[in-house]
Formats: C-alpha cells, sequence, structure tokens
C-alpha cells in the first residue's frame, strides 16, 4: 500500500476517494525509560530509550491506518498526517489521511 503525505501519487490517477482513516498509538510511562532520558538530559545527548518508543508508536499508527485503508478496499492513502500529543503524561501519535483507489 502506498501511503504519501502528498495529496496525489505521481503516476497513479486516484480513481475513488473512500473516506478519511486514522490510525493511533499511545505511550505509556516508563520509569526506568524516563530515569535514564532524566540522565540524558542532565549529561546532553539523545535519548534513544525516548526514540526507540517513539519510532514504534509511529509505526504503529501507521500500520493501523494502512489496515483501516485495506478494511475500506483502498490500495494507497494520500495526504498523510502525523501528530504528536501529550494526554495525562502519555504520548499520542495520530496517523490520518485518505483512503484511496489508484490504478
Amino acid at each position: 500500500m502506498i501511503v504519501t503525505t502528498t495529496p496525489t501519487i505521481e503516476g497513479h490517477a486516484i480513481t475513488a476517494y473512500k473516506g478519511i482513516v486514522v490510525g493511533e498509538a499511545i505511550l505509556g510511562a516508563n520509569v526506568f525509560r524516563d530515569l535514564f532520558a532524566g540522565i540524558t538530559d542532565i549529561i546532553g545527548g539523545r535519548s534513544s530509550a525516548y526514540e526507540a518508543s517513539l519510532q514504534e508508536a509511529r509505526d504503529t499508527a501507521l500500520r493501523e491506518l494502512e489496515e483501516r485503508a485495506a478494511a475500506l478496499g483502498a490500495n494507497a492513502v494520500v495526504g498523510v498526517d502525523l501528530d504528536y500529543e501529550v494526554v495525562n503524561n502519555m504520548l499520542m501519535v495520530s496517523a490520518s489521511g485518505t483512503a484511496v483507489v489508484t490504478e
């Protein structure tokens, strides 16, 4: 399945719009990850634990987006937007876009 942030797919004509699809993932708090991230903040550098968790959440949200698009009979999702929000000390990653059928 093609998933893109652009409104069209070069070389492919959109033949049907199936609707808006969304995938979400929420990262919960982890005491050890937070502790090591705090140490990293103090001494400087990147927090690989948080980066790995964020990548996992993003992948989960996009995978869910693709599954929902496929369930609608789409073979692509255009106009994808990734959004990051903090909800009750948890990080939510949301991916939304328009499920379409292309040639």
